[in-house]
């Protein structure tokens, strides 16, 4: 380990001295770090809902600190930890149709605390276990790259050669593969829908263990809901519930500062910018005891945070400072109250003149890894921490009746998802139907409308989630795109 560390530690010097002539632009970044965007890629993950989550979640931060970098006086630098699930590569396979194992991924986690981006560059391709050879291949001799604003998400052509050399994938040979086989929905379901049958009648006992152990707790606890945030299985979410309830037997003195709240199951325990109760389910018991205690410290932060969201919203002319859940990376109550501090530290000085009650009825929330204001289809401000206040008050004066009209769309569309929901529920005598966070509204009522055309006797009694991709997950309930064909 000492030598690896050493001999990483000089390659690292090599480069720097090799590199020296110019800083590492935002587009040779992009190239240097090509092995690991081909590992971490959640395209690839879709048979894998919970590591897909994980690694988009982790890339949108990641592309957050790269364009921090690249910003021209930035010093403001907090430490970011970042989870990914690696795919795996066969050792000894030399096929690109064979370069990564059936087995299929192992999970990496990190700290990125470098302030140059050839560091950090080095730094997530050695944590990953990939090799940092082909970045002295870059063109030192050229000059800086005039940099366009989005460089960390433009889209790149990268030649044929990389792939042989790699063992990577060419994505564009599988897109082509899967446009020559192309799969329709009818065709999917014939091939699949014995064994999602066979997996849906061996989850059903599960199901209703899940469901009483949620009703026994909840009212034992007196909660408001039980939560999962990530796609876990039936079994795995009844072995949750169990370890909860075996909590309760042996401390019920300290889950009386639960009551009233959720509690979600996720990876890390402490209490959610929203006000959850989050049980990380790696977690031993005294750690899950240590939260409950604390929480009546909790509860009083987060006064203080709706005190900051208040101050907040008068300052911007009455608009509603908001936190999405579906719509941003989880965030805990300390994290997300240092967020709007900051922000409202910053907007205090500047002292911008927003007529008071001028804005109320809209929204926004606030991001910590944008750089520039943007309006979100459902009618809500995206607001960065660090945008410019002057900014920021011609970018709301500019867009707040385009963002009234989005906010009625938002509520007309969600009355007509639900319909289009329940309608199809019914007609296909479906157990379940629901979506994915990462399929908009707009996006679910295009397919229920498609589905609704069609015959589909396979649905019955089945449980159909509305995807990105085809999948029977390991339960029995059948994944499909929400753009099939």
């Amino acid at each position: 380990e000492t030598c690896h560390c050493f001999r990483f530690r000089v390659e690292r010097r090599l480069l720097q001295c090799v590199l020296q002539a110019r800083a590492l632009s935002g587009a040779d970044a992009i190239n240097a770090l090509r092995p690991f965007y081909f590992a971490v890629h959640p395209d690839f993950f879709g048979q894998h809902p919970k590591e897909r989550e994980v690694n988009e979640n982790s890339l949108k931060r990641l592309n957050g600190y790269l364009e921090n970098l690249q910003k021209p006086g930035f010093r403001s630098f907090k430490p970011t930890q970042l989870t990914f699930y690696v795919r795996e590569r066969e050792p000894n396979s030399s096929n690109v149709q064979e370069s990564f194992s059936a087995s299929g991924f192992r999970a990496v986690s990190f700290t990125l605390h470098t302030r140059d981006l050839l560091s950090t560059v080095l730094d997530i391709l050695n944590s990953c276990s990939l090799s940092t050879e082909h970045v002295q291949s870059l063109n030192v001799n050229s000059q800086p790259h005039k940099e366009e604003k989005s460089t960390v998400n433009r889209p790149i052509k990268w030649d044929k050669t990389y792939y042989s050399f790699t063992g990577f994938k060419d994505p564009e040979e599988e897109l082509e593969q899967a446009q020559r086989v192309e799969t329709t929905l009818i065709s999917w379901l014939d091939d699949n829908e014995a064994s999602a049958v066979k997996k849906l009648k061996k989850s059903l006992p599960l199901r209703k263990e899940l469901e009483r152990l949620k009703i026994e707790l909840s009212h034992e606890l007196q909660l408001s809901d039980i939560r999962w945030q990530r796609s876990w299985g039936i079994a795995h979410r009844c072995s949750q519930l169990h370890s909860l309830g075996r909590l309760v037997q042996q401390r019920p003195e300290v889950l009386k500062n639960v009551k009233g709240r959720t509690v979600v199951f996720t990876e890390r325990s402490g209490v959610s910018a929203a006000g959850h109760v989050m049980l990380g389910t790696m977690d031993v018991h005294q750690h899950w005891t240590k939260i409950f205690e604390r929480l009546p410290n909790y509860y009083k932060l987060q006064k203080r945070l709706l005190f900051l969201e208040d101050r907040i919203s008068q300052l911007l002319g009455g608009i509603q400072v908001i936190h999405m859940e579906e719509l941003q990376p989880l965030l805990t109550l300390e994290e997300y109250y240092e967020t709007l501090n900051s922000f409202y530290n910053k907007l205090r000085d500047s002292r911008l003149p927003f007529h008071p009650r001028s804005l109320r009825g809209l929204q926004m929330i606030l991001e910590s890894d944008r750089y520039a204001p943007s309006l979100h289809e459902f009618g809500h401000f995206m607001i960065p921490t660090l945008c410019d206040p002057a900014a920021l008050q011609w970018f709301i004066f500019a867009k707040a009746q385009e963002a009234r009209e989005n906010l009625k769309r938002k509520e007309e569309m969600m009355i007509t998802e639900k319909e289009l929901i329940d309608t199809s529920t019914e007609r296909f005598s479906l157990d379940r139907l629901y979506k994915e966070p990462s399929v908009s509204s707009a996006q679910m009522i295009d397919c229920c409308k498609r589905l609704l055309e069609e015959s589909l006797p396979y649905l019955q009694g089945m449980h159909l989630c509305i995807s990105h991709f085809y999948s029977v997950l390991q339960d029995g309930d059948l994944c499909i795109p929400w753009n099939w064909k």
